[in-house]
């Protein structure tokens, strides 16, 4: 809505009515004139809002905004219809005013100033819905929904097979096991060779004992034979 000095946006202040909660309307006022013009908010319910500023100046041909609030509500009323008013008054102002030149008689008709007036009504609207959340497959194993793009529909496209990432890692996985048995059967076949050339050289002292007269093994070589069949035996259950 516009009058003569002022264009006004939006012509009525919608409130996202919420209980218990303080909401604040934004008013655009545009100077369309080569004139300073002064302006003065009035309100049917003063003690239910907050207009910042109530009053001001708008230079030539720039715009202003005045921020309405409404303090928060303990009851919602009955179908969200809401009969407060606002009155936007405006005058020329003389050149360069400022804020703290605008007086109550500058809005006095009856001082023979022209006073343009706007009614502006006050509407509840309902508050904006969250956004819903994204729902995820019932199923672990269920596809991925196609999304629609901007050339085509969703039935164009095909979600891509699931188990194929699965299948890379099982072949990455059959790799490292397959060097792991590479790698303990090197070191079981060292400690078989190990075994047997320590097996060879306890027969020959045992030839050699049965020729001398003490007549029986050195103790560390039997203890040398059941630490080698110890770690023989570890290597078997490794592998």
């Amino acid at each position: 809505m516009s009058n003569e000095l002022l264009t006004i946006d939006p012509v009525d202040l919608q409130f996202p009515f919420e209980l218990k909660k303080q909401i604040s309307c934004s008013l655009y006022l545009g100077n369309k004139t080569d004139n300073y013009v002064a302006f003065k908010v009035k309100t049917t319910n003063p003690k239910k809002y907050c207009v910042r500023p109530n009053t001001g100046v708008v230079h030539p041909r720039s715009s202003s905004e005045v921020l309405v609030t409404m303090q928060a509500q303990k009851e919602a009323p009955a179908d969200l219809q809401c009969k407060d008013k606002f009155l936007l008054q405006c005058v020329i102002a003389s050149p360069g005013a400022t804020p703290k030149d605008v007086t109550h008689e500058m809005f006095s008709k009856e001082a023979g100033h022209r006073v343009e007036e706007t009614k502006l009504r006050v509407v509840y609207v309902a508050p904006p819905r969250p956004p819903s959340p994204v729902r995820e497959g019932s199923e672990e194993g269920s596809s991925p929904r196609a999304s629609v793009s901007d050339n085509g529909n969703a039935s164009d496209f095909t979600a891509a097979p699931r188990f194929s990432a699965d299948r890379v890692d099982a072949q990455d996985n059959s790799s490292e096991a397959r060097a792991l048995v590479t790698k303990l059967t090197e070191e079981k076949n060292s400690a078989v060779q190990l075994n047997n050339r320590l097996q060879q050289e306890l027969d020959q002292l045992r030839r050699e004992s049965k020729r001398s007269k003490s007549g029986g093994i050195p103790f560390m070589y039997v203890l040398l034979v059941g630490l080698i069949g110890l770690i023989l035996g570890y290597i078997m259950k490794r592998t």
